[in-house]
């Protein structure tokens, strides 16, 4: 019988990646083996456009779709494209009411909103590596004055324990919002998130439900993992996000991805009699 084709959705950082940025020669050879056996693997990653592409030059991917923003926008791939990809949905909206609530609560706290395909506007310079693409310090009317697909508030010193608290104390309405794993809140639309892209492309592939995984280690991939018919936490993910999965793999350092991947059909099976 034919190989039955599956939609892998893959988180970027503390999944594929390390923490430094490190990719293991097992990971990418895993997923050379998964795309290859003609599985339709799609990185979704909270990364902007800028920051995803590279990766996906790294892993060799250079067709079907990828979701960046956190679900926010959603590309498809084709190197016969002008780019070696098109945009297929960038889901914005009026970051002010947000950025109002969340100016004052932190003292030295910075905001990044995205320019998609470009960079940030920004309240101040991000460390060195934290954002890629171009970064403009402007006022904060110019900050707030258009539609976002994403807004990142960071605190320095904070902790992903001390932003949940500001979430909840401060009541974020409207908007879907993810803590990573230092204090660093990213806010998208309203009911957007990895998950609610993936199934946009799932519609698009024609891919079953149930043929459906995905893997990853933060709390902004709990709904992707919710989604799939498979959902697989790293070893290195907090507990909530454990506890959202189906299965826990090992860590990142311990190149967890991996044996998700290799477990997935990668040869059609023997011919019916």
């Amino acid at each position: 019988m034919p190989l039955t084709p599956h939609l892998v959705a893959l988180d970027v950082d503390g999944t594929i990646l390390h923490h430094d940025g490190f990719l293991s020669d097992a990971v990418r050879d895993a997923v050379h083996a998964v795309a290859g056996a003609g599985h339709h693997v799609v990185i979704s990653t909270g990364r902007s456009l800028v920051a995803t592409l590279p990766i996906l030059d790294r892993l060799g991917l250079t067709t079907g779709f990828a979701v960046c923003s956190n679900g926010a926008v959603t590309l498809r791939l084709d190197p016969l494209l002008g780019e070696g990809f098109e945009i297929i949905e960038a889901v914005t909206f009026d970051p002010a009411p947000a950025l109002s609530l969340l100016r004052d609560a932190w003292p030295g706290a910075v905001i990044a909103v995205e320019e998609l395909g470009v960079g940030f506007k920004v309240s101040a310079p991000f460390p060195d590596g934290e954002l890629m693409g171009d970064q403009r310090v402007v006022s904060w009317e110019e900050l707030v004055a258009d539609p976002a697909t994403r807004v990142t508030f960071r605190a320095p010193g904070g902790t992903s324990e001390d932003f949940l608290e500001l979430a909840e104390r401060i009541g974020l309405h409207g908007v879907n919002y993810a803590i990573g794993f230092s204090a660093w809140l990213d806010i998208n639309p309203e009911g957007v998130s990895k998950g609610s892209a993936l199934e946009l492309v799932r519609r698009h592939l024609h891919i079953e439900p149930a043929d459906t995984v995905a893997v990853g280690d933060q709390r902004n991939d709990t709904e992707m993992i919710r989604w799939a018919a498979r959902g697989v936490a790293m070893g290195n993910a907090p507990d909530e996000v454990k506890a959202s999965a189906d299965e826990v793999t090992g860590s990142v350092d311990e190149d967890g991805l991996v044996p998700v991947l290799l477990s997935l059909p990668l040869t059609p099976g023997p011919l019916a009699p």
